[in-house]
């Protein structure tokens, strides 16, 4: 099997086996492709003289290397076609009945030293295997979509696989420019094992009639960096792929989170799958359509029929990095600010803050000095909450701990004006339990900002069952004036972005616990794989191992899902004091400054 794999064949011509096939010619491997049909075989030949005509025409190749490409990539019919293959890649529809056919049919077709590689993303690469002659020559060799672009490759081993299958095809991964990445055969591997949970609970949160599909796909892009909203995702994907692969998860796991949401399973036995169905959870212009087009779940752009109230002042209770932010944010757009802390000191300290962050805006072209005086003449710096007594608006940024919002609350209480609106910035907290122990909750609501404040678009915007509509209103309208985007959702655990973000979190880190794969390769399957700017590890680092465990015991508490369970790791490193960047150790081990 040590071959230099210099003749391969693809089997399967839809989008992902013409991608695989497109970079196996462009980096000088003979392309067999091989389709039933003989207008998709075309199709793929199509692609390919589209997609390097455009890289001539950016200057990435020359008109001979283009030409030679196209030479590479011949299309057949017939499986027979792969005899002189040394590396047969199948990427058939998502079926074990299908998929075990080709393999008993190449089994008679190759040399019995040709590697042969599945392409699934949610079957078991063994049970495929055991139906072949020579199950230890399969393993499964997984690109992600689009496959030219994408640098992840999962390379897939199963029990039975040879070692030395499994080292030729990862060396060919690399000279392709890829970065592969080894795991063993569980639903999902890597990536999609986690991505999949995460969009599985976010389908269900959908369902649940909790936020709006553009709510909760802004949340995920603004408040955590992601390149697609969940529910847009799903689309791309093929909401009957993913549902496919989350009962091979959930057959494997039993784990409910994994248990496919009936929208999903609604949705697909309709045919509505997404953009290839030309309506999925969006409704798209055309059938494989990228555009999205309004239908009867498309939000209202009018302004809605309550009006909200006069806000001209605001005042930010809080000293550390999330108050000063937010005070910025407020002043910046024009408002007074008061920033109030408790003591004198601290509130100047925060505010001196503040002329830092506005100094390196100036620095870097991005506020001019004039702007930066009159941002900073609008703050004012106070010791005590007795300054709020005229403010439309207060805006609580304390510790994430209810006994402590509580007392402020009814402190806010007793000294805001009457009509003025009440906002907590909790991010894991009910709101209406701050809300009640005043004598007014129907002024209170929940706008979470995410940090840091100035530079974070998303704002989740809680109402409780009490929260008045013209304060509701108030809050969304400030939003926009302070030019961020607002989402609403309703009062429980986590809002949308953590209550998706942390059980992904914690999923990878039970993988670890597994000893499924390292932190360095999850980091990497979720960036190169899933586009997310950080890996789930790097990420809990930042965040903080303590904030997590507390988001994921709160999340665990109000759903009471085993699956929420905080992992057992989590809980160790946090006890050992190993909590992060911010203690020198975490996940991970950093330089102490």
């Amino acid at each position: 099997m040590d071959t230099p794999l210099s003749t391969i064949a693809v089997v399967g011509l839809g989008t992902m086996g013409t991608g695989i096939a497109e970079v196996l010619a462009r980096a000088g491997r003979e392309v067999i492709g091989i389709d039933i049909s003989e207008a998709v075989a075309r199709q793929a030949v199509a692609s390919l003289e589209a997609s390097t005509a455009r890289a001539v025409q950016r200057e990435r190749i020359t008109e001979q290397e283009r030409r030679d490409i196209l030479a590479r990539f011949r299309t057949f019919s017939d499986l027979q076609a792969a005899a002189d293959a040394e590396l047969v890649i199948e990427v058939v529809p998502e079926s074990y009945e299908i998929k075990q056919q080709v393999f008993r049919e190449l089994d008679a077709v190759v040399s019995p030293t040709a590697i042969l590689a599945t392409g699934t993303n949610a079957l078991s690469v063994t049970r495929l295997a055991a139906e072949s002659q020579h199950p230890e020559r399969v393993l499964g060799l997984h690109f992600f979509n689009p496959a030219p672009a994408m640098k992840l490759v999962e390379v897939v081993s199963s029990v039975l696989t040879a070692p030395t299958a499994v080292e030729t095809v990862t060396r060919l991964a690399r000279e392709l420019g890829k970065e592969p990445v080894a795991v063993g055969d569980r639903p999902g591997f890597v990536a999609d094992g986690l991505l999949f949970g995460y969009l599985n609970q976010a389908a269900a949160m959908y369902e649940a009639n909790y936020a709006s599909r553009e709510d909760i796909d802004a949340a995920m892009k603004l408040g955590c960096g992601l390149p697609m909203g969940p529910l847009a995702l799903l689309d791309l994907i093929g909401i009957d792929t993913a549902r496919t692969v989350l009962e091979a998860m959930y057959s494997a796991s039993h784990d409910r989170l994994h248990a496919p949401a009936p929208v999903l399973g609604q949705l697909s036995e309709a045919g509505l799958t997404g953009r290839k169905a030309g309506r999925g959870f969006y409704t798209y212009d055309a059938p494989g359509g990228q555009t999205v087009v309004p239908d009867a779940r498309t939000p209202l752009t009018s302004a809605g029929s309550v009006a909200g109230r006069e806000v001209s002042s605001v005042g930010v209770a809080g000293s550390g990095t999330m108050a000063s932010g937010i005070a910025e944010v407020f002043a910046k757009a024009g408002y007074s600010v008061v920033l109030a802390a408790r003591s004198q000191e601290k509130a100047d300290t925060a505010k001196a803050r503040i002329a830092k962050s506005l100094d390196r805006s100036v620095s870097k072209g991005r506020l001019t000095a004039e702007a930066r005086e009159e941002t900073l003449a609008r703050v004012t710096p106070a010791g005590s909450l007795d300054a709020f007594a005229e403010v439309d608006l207060a805006v609580e940024a304390v510790a994430e701990d209810l006994d402590i919002k509580q007392q402020l609350f009814a402190t806010l209480d007793k000294v805001c004006k009457p009509g003025a609106v009440l906002a907590t910035t909790t991010s894991s907290l009910p709101v209406v339990a701050i809300a009640k122990v005043t004598s007014r909750p129907q002024d209170v609501i929940g706008m979470h900002f995410f940090n840091p404040a100035p530079a974070m678009k998303l704002v989740e915007v809680v109402r409780t069952v009490l929260t008045a509509d013209d304060v509701h209103a108030t809050v969304r309208e400030v939003c926009v004036k302070v030019r961020k985007h607002p989402v609403d959702c309703g009062d429980r655990a986590g809002f949308i972005v953590n209550a998706l973000l942390f059980p992904y979190l914690n999923n990878a880190i039970k993988m670890v616990e597994e000893h499924y794969a390292t932190l360095d390769d999850i980091d990497a399957a979720m960036k190169l794989g899933g586009g997310y700017p950080m890996g789930p590890f790097e990420l809990l680092d930042v965040v903080g191992l303590d904030v997590s465990l507390a988001i994921e015991k709160v999340l665990h508490s109000e759903f009471r899902d085993p699956g929420l369970a905080p992992a057992p790791l989590l809980e160790h490193l946090v006890a050992a004091g190993c909590l992060g960047r911010k203690t020198g150790r975490g996940f991970r081990e950093y330089a102490r400054r």
